[in-house]
């Protein structure tokens, strides 16, 4: 449970970055593709601030900002989740611009903010992701949601007038779970502020082609996850080792001029810290395009 002072604590702590800058600010768009990160992958490093700092260090210059990396753990229990809403609810927006100056002092488009809507959200939890995203300045949002949090979602995101794009992952068991084509075209049917945010990886897992997806609706996708993984809700796997056709995705983005950014995702069981992992990544995906 968070105590007072807890909730007082709203600013990041300041690390430098400038010294990064030596060669100019980062520019990850290679070919007309925008390749960037979630920044999901550097949940292990102590914070946002050396997340930044990893991204700039290997010259990514988008990002889509994890939950994880703004809002303070969530404890166990009830409590632990009616302070979250609390904190969600009372935190000023001035703790989002903060971090919002943080982005553009490095240099790096915060494209997206990942505020994952759930079914035991109440309408004004939803309608502040919403306020915190326009805060941090971002175009849109993504969500690991459940179909049917979709339909209070969608109002809420025409009043903001702002696209969510809905996070697919590999449970097949489970309709009210993002992962089949249908459960995407099912949330979409509700709103033209309902997209996609495709997660190759998991799509291929679930036996999927991200491919012909994106060729199908390529106009209501957001964001991409780049990721590899093996068929068959296999695992995570160092790119160019599983069955996602990253190169594919990425040369088809390129072709068709798709505005729509791929985010690395590093999920893999790496041999390295998190930045020697997502700059492989970040190799591998600029060669997928050469």
């Amino acid at each position: 449970m968070y105590s007072r002072r807890d909730f007082g604590k709203l600013a990041l702590a300041s690390l430098p970055i400038s010294a990064t800058f030596a060669n100019g600010k980062p520019n990850s768009k290679i070919d007309g593709v925008q390749l960037g990160a979630q920044s999901y992958s550097f949940r292990a490093l102590p914070g946002l601030d050396d997340a930044i700092k990893a991204m700039v260090a290997i010259g990514l210059s988008e990002c889509e900002l994890w939950q994880g990396h703004v809002e303070p753990k969530q404890e166990r229990g009830k409590e632990g989740r009616e302070a979250l809403r609390k904190w969600r609810l009372e935190t000023p927006l001035d703790h989002f611009k903060e971090i919002a100056g943080k982005f553009k002092t490095a240099g790096i488009n915060l494209y997206a903010y990942n505020y994952s809507f759930r079914d035991d959200m109440t309408d004004e939890e939803i309608a502040r992701g919403f306020e915190m995203s326009k805060a941090l300045g971002v175009k849109v949002i993504t969500a690991s949601a459940t179909v049917s949090v979709t339909k209070r979602v969608a109002p809420a995101a025409e009043k903001a007038k702002m696209v969510v794009g809905m996070h697919g992952h590999d449970n097949l068991k489970d309709p009210n779970q993002f992962a089949r084509p249908e459960s995407f075209e099912k949330a979409m049917s509700e709103s033209k502020w309902i997209g996609v945010n495709l997660d190759i990886g998991h799509f291929t897992a679930a036996g999927y082609d991200p491919i012909g997806f994106l060729q199908k609706y390529h106009d209501r996708t957001v964001t991409l996850h780049i990721k590899d993984r093996k068929k068959g809700q296999g695992p995570n796997m160092p790119f160019g080792q599983g069955d996602t056709d990253i190169k594919g995705v990425l040369q088809l983005l390129k072709a068709k001029k798709w505005k729509i950014p791929a985010n690395i995702e590093y999920e893999y069981k790496g041999e390295s810290d998190p930045e020697t992992e997502v700059r492989k990544c970040y190799e591998f995906c600029k060669k997928a395009l050469a």
